[in-house]
């Protein structure tokens, strides 16, 4: 949930205020739990009260529904700065380039909660760079996205670009480029073998309900799908679908 007068995100969740308050305790501006979960924040509020940043145990859980909007918070909610999504720049990719970095690319994924789920995965699988396109048909980080990701947002990097499209023309033989599409004429398990040198990949997933776009289609090396031995459904939820794929991308 969105503090607009204060500019703030509210992080709820057990996973993910513990892996906030531990990696990035620095971003957190006032803190809110419930008494039952005092105990496992004591390090946390000592690190508030040096700094003279406000936390508070609150006598109903009420007032965290108020602050994160969701019944969802378990006891915890920590309020940060809302989160500036930095612009992806040739110096940043000239990076990815040197250390065999890879990065999934969202093709206006519109859900939060798929987003929550693939930054979850991608921390789990060692991916860290998420690239989002910079518009209102792509969720961006949001409460939900936060606490699906069970901590996995202070692993990942997510940067924005303006158009997908001059993106994939940028990195054009330098990075190798897989879209993912039902109709791919290449399987996911064949993700080592196609980039035998090891070299960075940009993995593209796309919107629920259409995939990746035919611009962005015509701009991948391969086009990339998932066998199935059974034929009962098209596809797996872009999230399902990502986890999948990660999991073929961390052989390479």
């Amino acid at each position: 949930m969105k503090n607009k007068q204060n500019n703030e995100l509210a992080v709820c969740g057990l996973a993910a205020v513990k892996a906030l308050a531990e990696k990035n305790p620095q971003k957190i501006t006032r803190f809110y739990y419930t008494a039952e979960r005092s105990r496992l924040f004591g390090d946390l509020c000592k690190t508030l009260a040096i700094r003279k940043a406000p936390y508070n145990q609150v006598s109903h859980e009420d007032d965290l529904k108020k602050l994160s909007g969701t019944v969802h918070h378990q006891g915890v909610v920590a309020m940060i700065d809302m989160p500036q999504i930095e612009i992806l720049s040739p110096l940043y990719i000239k990076g990815l380039i040197a250390n065999k970095e890879s990065a999934l690319l969202l093709d206006h994924i519109g859900n939060a909660n798929n987003i929550g789920a693939i930054v979850r995965s991608a921390a789990f699988f060692g991916v860290k760079n998420i690239i989002i396109p910079m518009d209102e048909a792509q969720s961006s980080i949001t409460t939900s996205s936060y606490r699906i990701a069970q901590g996995g947002m202070e692993y990942v990097n997510i940067l924005g670009v303006r158009s997908i499209p001059e993106l994939l023309e940028e990195v054009r033989g330098k990075i190798l480029r897989l879209g993912t599409d039902v109709h791919g004429t290449k399987l996911i398990e064949d993700i080592p073998s196609l980039s035998p040198e090891k070299k960075s990949l940009l993995v593209v997933l796309g919107n629920e309900e259409n995939g990746i776009s035919q611009a962005v289609k015509a701009r991948c090396d391969y086009l990339l799908t998932i066998s199935t031995p059974v034929h009962v459904l098209d596809s797996l939820n872009v999230a399902q679908a990502a986890a999948v794929i990660l999991y073929e991308m961390a052989k390479n």
